[in-house]
């Protein structure tokens, strides 16, 4: 299928004003995963910032932000893989987020299934995992929506399971047309929720999360279920919720790589 013809003076007339809180989830050991490596709170303090300075500075207009918020945008190099609306290499970091925390949660989930579909050899965790979900206030005049016409017209481009290209291109040309954010259908989530591609740290209205909640995340033979204690939810996914990626399909063909 070839690419679609969008030229950033083809974009001026689909940007539009988007504004809300918008979910994304890391995994709980970011708060205490140097805690065992001292003994008292002032060597763990110094310890982050020991790591913190070995690390790549963060591009000036992250300044401020928590670094929740400013991680993403801070590995504007060497970026391995490529994802939906970054390519790989010496590229300019991009921020992934849902406008719900169940469109959150099935991505989480699918990358989690995912990651021992691709390793089965890999036992599954005993335990849950500790997840924070946050969301962050995102506003700006700036915003493309690709689920909208014109530009879902070509919606089997940018819902595609495992080819980013198109994606990658449309990410190139928005840069291009000084487009802050590009707003684009979950193809993870069962439900098709709508996610966000931030392209710049300056789109964040509040430079702290806005919303924090623990979510416990399990994985077994069957799906992932999610669980938050306060408010009380459960959210589950089965394996076949995510079918629709050849991975997880092979995975289903098998159908003995999730038991333990």
């Amino acid at each position: 299928m070839s690419l679609p013809i969008w030229t950033p003076d083809a974009l001026q007339s689909e940007k539009r004003a988007t504004s809300g809180h918008w979910w994304r989830l890391v995994e709980a050991q970011h708060h205490v995963s140097t805690m065992k490596l001292v003994d008292t709170v002032d060597e763990q303090s110094l310890l982050e910032d020991i790591l913190e300075g070995s690390k790549r500075r963060f591009p000036p207009e992250c300044a401020g932000l928590d670094y929740l918020l400013a991680t993403p945008f801070r590995y504007d190099a060497a970026y391995p893989y490529g994802s939906r609306f970054r390519r790989a290499g010496w590229t300019k970091g991009v921020y992934y987020a849902a406008a719900t925390v169940e469109t959150a949660l099935a991505e989480m989930a699918f990358y989690r299934l995912l990651f021992y579909a691709e390793s089965p050899a890999t036992p599954l965790p005993a335990n849950a995992a500790e997840y924070t979900a946050f969301s962050a206030e995102i506003a700006t005049p700036a915003a493309i929506d690709l689920t909208t016409p014109h530009l879902s017209d070509d919606k089997a481009l940018w819902t595609h399971p495992t080819d980013y290209e198109p994606c990658q291109a449309m990410a190139d040309t928005a840069r291009a047309a000084d487009v802050e954010a590009i707003l684009y259908q979950s193809v993870r989530d069962p439900q098709a929720g709508l996610n966000i591609a931030l392209l710049t740290p300056l789109a964040f209205r509040k430079k702290q999360p806005v919303e924090r909640v623990s979510w416990r995340i399990r994985l077994a033979k069957t799906g992932i279920q999610a669980l938050c204690d306060f408010p009380m939810r459960r959210i589950g996914f089965a394996v076949e919720d995510f079918a629709g990626d050849p991975r997880i399909a092979g995975l289903l063909k098998v159908g003995t790589h999730l038991s333990r």
